[in-house]
Parts: structure tokens; sequence; C-alpha cells
């Protein structure tokens, strides 16, 4: 998919108003690290899409979950870690796709002339999972 040019920009302004919190709020969650909006040359937030997804998830497990802003912290560090644990997961299947299973197949053409042939062994990946 590919990413349009401009994306949407909103002010904190805008932002605070249709999420109804405080800008004070926003810029609390800023100064904690917990949402990293863009700044014009002038020093005007910008919060774009990733930024108000982000700040969606911040305010439901705050308002809905009861979640403090330091469970906040750890639950989005842990949420980061398992993102990149799955790309890295999908680039060792994908490593495994090109470079195992061409050695599993020439090895099992050299088999076929050796002394003791070998026993042919499948490898069924299905779903994100090694089978």
């Amino acid at each position: 998919m590919a990413k349009n040019k401009r994306a949407k920009k909103y002010t904190i302004s805008i932002v605070a108003e249709q999420y109804g919190v405080h800008p004070q709020t926003l810029r609390m969650y800023e100064r904690e690290g917990l949402i990293r909006p863009s700044r014009s040359a002038k020093g005007t937030r910008y919060y774009t899409e990733e930024d108000v997804e982000q700040l969606e998830f911040i305010l439901n497990l705050t308002r809905d979950l009861g979640v403090n802003l330091a469970g906040v912290e750890i639950i989005l560090n842990m949420r980061e870690k398992m993102s990149q644990m799955q790309r890295e997961f999908e680039n060792f299947l994908q490593y495994i796709r090109e470079n195992i299973a061409q050695e599993m197949f020439t090895a099992d053409e050299r088999s076929k002339s050796a002394l003791v042939p070998r026993r042919r062994i499948e490898l069924v990946v299905k779903h994100g999972r090694v089978d």
C-alpha cells in the first residue's frame, strides 16, 4: 500500500477537541514520551494519523481500563517489542523459505548418489508457524 505524499496532520487544538482532552494533557503525554508529534519550523505540533491512533490507544487504556501512565508506558514498550519480534520472526521465515529449502533440495539431489541414502525431511510453514 502506497502512502499519500501529503499525510493529514492535525494541530494540538483540533486533536484535543476531537478527543475531549485538554491540550496540556497532550503536552504531558509528549513529555512522557507516549506520543511524538512532529514540529513545524516555528514549533507548532502536528499530529499524524499514526499519532492519533496512538492517542486513541492511550485513551482507551487510561479511560476505559483504568491504567495509569506508568502502566501505559510499559504496555506501549511491550507492544513495540512484540511488533519487532514479529518482524524478526517473519524475516527468519523468509530466510528459511529462500535458503534452507533450497539447501534441502540441493542436498536431496546429492543424496541420490550417496552410498547411504538420506531420509527426506519436509518443512511445512503454515500461518507463521513451522509444523
